[in-house]
């Protein structure tokens, strides 16, 4: 694909902002159009209109980064999974010829056993509303493209982590509070259980992913693993963060974790089918991501 028009919703988001800035520095990338809510809402606006922009656009490719973290099950499945599908028919009717790609979660999967690299073909067993609804709206898109029905994909991405992630992320929570704290003088913080082993991928590496899928003139599979391919316990990524931000205060480890992932133990991502059919493999080691979280932190 070359000079393509790329048609990107949720670009004011955390993730879509750095898919905006990865899109934009890519030369073979041409215009990138970013509605917001003004011009059409993904989560509530009448299929007509999305068809309608879709056409006034005439997009090679479209990207969402349009979701739901949290929320009651209604909210997470009108923005996780009634979006996909209303994506996936009002290209199929607009632009048929377009590239669709959504981003999904390593919620979609569940528990994994300890030690194992979750590849994209193991069982998924989702243990909450949010990732059900994501697993839905992997399921649709994975169905269209081995249909014919869209050239459409979906991207699993694991922990993102970066500059300019919100509290509702557990290190970019983490680091709200060490920062107020050593504003402050506080002594202790205080946080979620944080013995479950993550796999925190950089925002960067996983916007990098998703201009890989784009370029990418033929696609043989239709969902991707977007993760470090490492595994630490949360209270480690933590710790490093306090470290690096200089505070030395207690971190307190209090309540019960994310109903979303609560009961998972362990993940980590098997990367390799991005590496061997995109050419991506992450570029930032955690302690890159998280000295850029602290820097983007200090400019608050």
């Amino acid at each position: 694909m070359s000079r393509a028009r790329v048609l990107l919703f949720g670009a004011s988001g955390f993730i879509g902002g750095h898919v905006r800035a990865a899109l934009e520095s890519e030369p073979r990338i041409g215009e990138v159009v970013c509605p917001g809510r003004a011009d059409y809402d993904l989560l509530h606006g009448e299929p007509d209109g999305l068809a309608a922009l879709l056409r006034a656009t005439d997009p090679d490719a479209v990207v969402n980064c349009v979701g739901a973290l949290t929320g009651p099950a209604t909210h997470l499945v009108t923005a996780n999974t009634l979006v996909a599908a209303k994506l996936l028919d009002a290209v199929g009717t607009a632009t048929p010829r377009a590239r669709l790609v959504r981003l999904g979660s390593a919620g979609e999967y569940g528990e994994v056993p300890d030690g194992v690299s979750v590849t994209e073909e193991d069982p998924t067993r989702p243990v909450g509303g949010y990732g059900v609804s994501h697993l839905a709206g992997t399921r649709l898109f994975q169905l269209a493209g081995e249909s014919g029905q869209a050239d459409a994909a979906s991207l699993r991405i694991f922990n993102p982590i970066g500059p300019g992630m919100s509290e509702e992320n557990l290190l970019g929570r983490a680091a709200a509070r060490i920062r107020a704290a050593l504003a402050d003088g506080d002594a202790e913080v205080t946080l979620g259980p944080l013995s479950a082993y993550r796999d925190f991928v950089d925002v960067r590496d996983a916007a990098a992913l998703v201009v890989a899928v784009l370029l990418t003139p033929e696609l043989r599979y239709r969902v991707f693993n977007v993760g470090s391919g490492r595994a630490v316990t949360a209270r480690e990524a933590v710790e490093l963060l306090a470290t690096t931000a200089g505070y030395r205060g207690r971190i307190r480890e209090v309540g019960a974790g994310p109903q979303r992932s609560a009961t998972v133990g362990w993940i980590r991502a098997d990367v390799s089918r991005a590496a061997r059919e995109l050419g991506w493999t992450p570029a930032r080691d955690l302690a890159t991501s998280i000295r850029d979280i602290v820097d983007a932190e200090e400019k608050r």
